[in-house]
C-alpha cells in the first residue's frame, strides 16, 4: 500500500517518582491504539514515550532510598519500560530525559533562548509546590495550596532563569483561535484561554539553584534548567532537533507531531509553555494537544496502605494483555473520566469478551468443523438477511475512521464489537443447526458459514489496532489474513475451501468472580506488606500501620465555625431495606431528636448501636440515601484497611453537648 504521509504521536514522558498505575498505562495503550491505526491506514508513523526524570522530588526520593538520582531514575524508568512492553505498546523511541542527545540539546535551547532575550536572570520570591515543581504568586493559590494538587506550598526565594512568556501571549490567543482543532476537547481549550491566557501570563521560571539533580545550564553551571523546559523539549530531541540549525533528515520529516496525547491535568504547560518554546524556537507548532481524562478508581481512594492500586502487571496477570487493552479503551469517554474496579473488569470481560467475541468464535469453529469438517465455501445461496449483515460488516470501517478522526477510540472499539454482536444475531436469526437436518438445505448453510467465517475475519482485521494478539488468534483459527485497510468494507475476499483450524482455542473463558476477589485481595495483602516494607512497618509485633494522610485544602477559622457538633444518643436503630450497607438511627441531640442514615451496616448492628453516645455534624444539609432521609452525619474513624469505627466521647457527656 502506497504511503499516506507521516504520522507523529507523543504521549506525555512518565515521571520516574514511582511505579505508574493503570492510569498512566491507559495513556500509553491509548496512543498505541492510535498508532497502529494509522500504520495500518497506510501511514509511516513515528511513536514516541518515555520517562522525565529530573528535579527535586527526584532528588529527594532517591536520598530517602539511599541511593544516586541516576540509580534511582534507572530502576523506575526500567519499570516503566517494562510496563509499557507488556502492554504491547509499538513505540519507535523510548526517549529519558538523561539520555545525552537530549540533555546536550536542551542546553542548546537554553542557550539560544538565552541569546536571542526571551531569557533573562533574576530573582523569584513565592511559593513553591515540591509535587508539582511549581512557583505560585499568592493570588495564584485556592485556599493557600497549590491550584494544581492542593497541596502545602512553602515560601522560596532563588535566583533564577526567567523566560519572557506575555511576548508570544497575543501570538499564542490568535493561532488557538484560528486554529480550532489545535487543543481538544473544546473544554480544555475553553479553560486554557479563560484561565491562563486572556488574565495575562507572568514570565515563567526555567531555572532553579536549589536543587542539582538536572541539566547544568551550560553557561551558569549554578543552575540546572527546570523541569518543563527540559521535558517538554523531548518532543524534538527525541527525533533529532538541533538548536544550532544541524537538525536530522527525521526531524524535518516527522516534526511538526500531528498528535501529543496527555493527561487532562498537564494541558496548561502543553498549550501554553509548550507552544510559545516553539515560537520563540521559530519552530512549527504541533498540530494537536488531546488532553485525555482520567482513569479513576471506583468507590474509594487508591492508596498503598490500603493495597487497593491497580496496576497494569496485575490486571494482566488475571485478565490477559488484550482484556485489560479492552477494558482501559473500551470504558474511558471521550472528555469524561473513566471508572475501573476489579468487579467491573470482571463483568465486562465475561459480557463482551466471553459472551460476544469467544463465544462466537468458538461456536463458529466448531459448526464449521461439525458441519463441512472445517471447509467453507461461498455457495451463493442467500437471503435477505443477509445483506443487512454485510452491509453492518463492510461499513464498520468507515464508521470506525470517523470515530478515529476524532479521537474517540473507545466509541472505534465498541463498532468493533457492533460486528460481532451483529454475526450472534446472524446466528440466531438462521439457526445453522436447524438448516443441518435438511440435505437440501445444505447449500443455504454452507453460505452462512461462510458468512460467519468472512464476518469475523473482517471484524478482526478491524480488531488489530485495539487488541492485536485476539486478532491474530481469530485470524489463525479461521486461516484468515491481515487485509490491505482499503479493502476492509469489501466482502467476499476468503478464499473458497479455506479450512478453519481442526481445534479451536478459546479466546475468553468466563471467569468466576469471586474466584478472581480471591486472587485480588492476595495482590492487596501483597501491596500491603511492600508499604510497610517501605516505611519501616512491623505489623508482625503489633506495630500501628502508617495511613496516607490526603491534605485538603486549608480552611480559615470562619469556616469551621459553620460547622456544628454535638454529641448524640443513638435511641434507636434499624436496617434501611433498600440498601446493604445502611442504617437508619434516631439520635437525641438535646431537646430534639435527629434521623441520620450511616454507611456502616457492615461494622455494627442495629442492636448495638442504641444506647451509643456518638459524635454528630448536627447542620449537614439534610438529604435522601436509599431512599429514606439523612438529617445529620456520624463522624467517624477510618483505618488504612478501611474498617470504621463510631467517635465516641472519652467520658460521659449528656447529649446535645458542643463539641469544639
Amino acid at each position: 500500500m502506497e504511503s499516506k504521509g507521516k504520522y507523529y504521536i507523543t504521549t506525555a514522558i512518565t515521571y520516574t517518582s514511582g511505579k505508574p498505575h493503570i492510569g498512566n498505562t491507559y495513556e500509553a495503550v491509548l496512543a498505541d491504539s492510535i498508532a497502529r491505526y494509522k500504520r495500518q491506514e497506510g501511514y509511516e508513523v513515528f511513536f514516541q514515550t518515555g520517562t522525565d526524570e529530573h528535579g527535586q522530588k527526584i532528588e529527594e526520593k532517591a536520598a530517602a532510598a539511599g541511593v544516586t538520582p541516576k540509580k534511582f531514575v534507572d530502576d523506575v524508568a526500567g519499570i516503566v519500560k517494562g510496563l509499557w512492553d507488556m502492554m504491547g505498546t509499538t513505540y519507535d523511541r523510548f526517549i529519558r530525559t538523561t539520555d545525552e542527545d537530549h540533555e546536550r540539546q536542551v542546553q542548546k535551547i537554553f542557550r539560544k533562548l538565552y541569546d536571542q532575550g526571551d531569557i533573562y536572570k533574576s530573582t523569584y520570591e513565592g511559593m513553591y509546590c515540591t509535587p508539582c515543581e511549581s512557583f505560585w504568586t499568592e493570588s495564584q493559590l485556592v485556599d493557600g495550596k497549590c491550584p494544581d494538587c492542593g497541596r502545602e506550598v512553602k515560601p522560596a526565594s532563588e535566583e533564577a532563569y526567567f523566560f519572557r512568556m506575555s511576548k508570544y501571549a497575543d501570538r499564542l490567543i490568535e493561532h488557538i483561535n484560528t486554529h480550532p482543532e489545535f487543543i481538544q476537547p473544546v473544554s480544555r481549550k475553553n479553560e486554557m484561554m479563560n484561565n491562563f491566557l486572556l488574565p495575562g501570563l507572568q514570565d515563567l521560571c526555567v531555572s532553579r539553584t536549589s536543587f542539582k539533580w538536572g541539566i547544568p545550564v551550560d553557561f551558569d553551571d549554578s543552575h540546572v534548567v527546570y523541569v518543563w523546559l527540559d521535558a517538554l523539549s523531548n518532543y524534538i530531541t527525541g527525533i533529532g532537533y538541533d538548536a544550532q540549525g544541524e537538525s536530522t533528515e527525521q526531524y524535518k520529516k516527522f516534526w511538526p507531531a500531528d498528535l501529543h496525547l496527555i493527561g487532562k491535568d498537564i494541558v496548561r504547560f502543553h498549550t501554553i509553555y509548550w507552544p510559545i518554546f516553539l515560537m520563540a524556537l521559530g519552530e512549527p507548532l504541533p498540530k494537536q494537544v488531546f488532553g485525555h481524562p482520567w482513569l479513576l478508581q471506583g468507590g474509594e481512594k487508591m492508596s498503598k496502605s490500603r493495597g487497593n492500586v491497580i496496576y497494569a502487571d496485575d490486571l494482566v496477570k488475571l485478565f490477559g494483555v488484550d482484556a485489560t487493552r479492552y477494558f482501559v479503551l473500551h470504558e474511558m469517554p471521550y472528555d469524561n473520566d473513566g471508572v475501573i474496579t476489579w468487579e467491573l473488569v470482571v463483568e465486562r470481560y465475561n459480557s463482551d469478551l466471553a459472551n460476544v467475541l469467544g463465544n462466537l468464535v468458538n461456536r463458529t469453529i466448531s459448526m464449521s468443523n461439525k458441519y463441512f469438517d472445517g471447509f467453507v465455501s461461498s455457495t451463493g445461496v442467500t437471503e435477505a438477511v443477509d445483506d443487512d449483515l454485510k452491509a453492518v460488516v463492510t461499513g464498520c470501517r468507515d464508521r470506525i475512521n470517523s470515530k478515529m478522526e476524532t479521537l474517540r477510540v473507545a466509541d472505534a472499539l465498541t463498532e468493533v464489537f457492533t460486528v460481532f454482536r451483529r454475526c450472534n444475531k446472524y446466528i440466531d436469526e438462521t439457526e445453522p443447526w436447524v438448516l443441518a437436518k435438511s440435505e437440501d438445505k445444505k447449500d443455504r448453510l454452507s453460505e452462512v458459514m461462510y458468512n460467519l467465517v468472512e464476518s469475523i475475519c473482517i471484524g478482526a482485521n478491524l480488531l488489530i489496532p485495539f487488541m492485536p494478539q485476539t486478532a491474530e488468534s481469530i485470524l489463525m483459527q479461521l486461516h484468515g489474513t491481515e487485509r490491505d485497510y482499503d479493502l476492509l468494507n469489501e466482502y467476499g475476499l476468503t478464499a473458497p475451501g479455506t479450512r478453519v483450524t481442526q481445534e479451536p482455542k478459546m479466546l475468553f473463558a468466563r471467569l468466576d468472580l469471586n474466584e478472581i476477589m480471591k486472587e485480588v485481595e492476595k495482590i492487596r495483602d501483597a501491596q500491603k506488606a511492600e508499604y510497610e516494607r517501605e516505611n519501616g512497618i512491623n505489623s508482625e509485633a503489633g506495630q500501628e500501620p502508617v495511613i496516607e494522610v490526603e491534605d485538603k485544602p486549608v480552611i480559615e477559622y470562619d469556616d469551621f465555625d459553620k460547622l456544628q457538633f454535638c454529641v448524640g444518643e443513638i435511641i434507636a436503630c434499624e436496617e434501611v431495606k433498600k440498601s446493604k450497607k445502611l442504617l437508619c438511627s434516631k439520635v437525641k441531640i438535646g431537646n430534639r431528636v435527629c434521623q441520620i442514615v450511616s454507611g456502616i451496616k457492615a461494622y455494627y448492628k442495629p442492636e448495638e448501636m442504641v444506647g451509643k453516645k456518638v459524635m454528630v455534624l448536627v447542620n449537614l444539609k439534610p438529604r435522601e440515601l436509599a431512599g429514606v432521609l439523612s438529617e445529620g452525619m456520624l463522624l467517624c474513624a477510618e483505618d488504612a484497611d478501611g474498617n470504621l469505627a463510631l467517635m465516641t466521647p472519652e467520658k460521659p457527656m449528656p447529649s446535645g453537648s458542643n463539641i469544639s
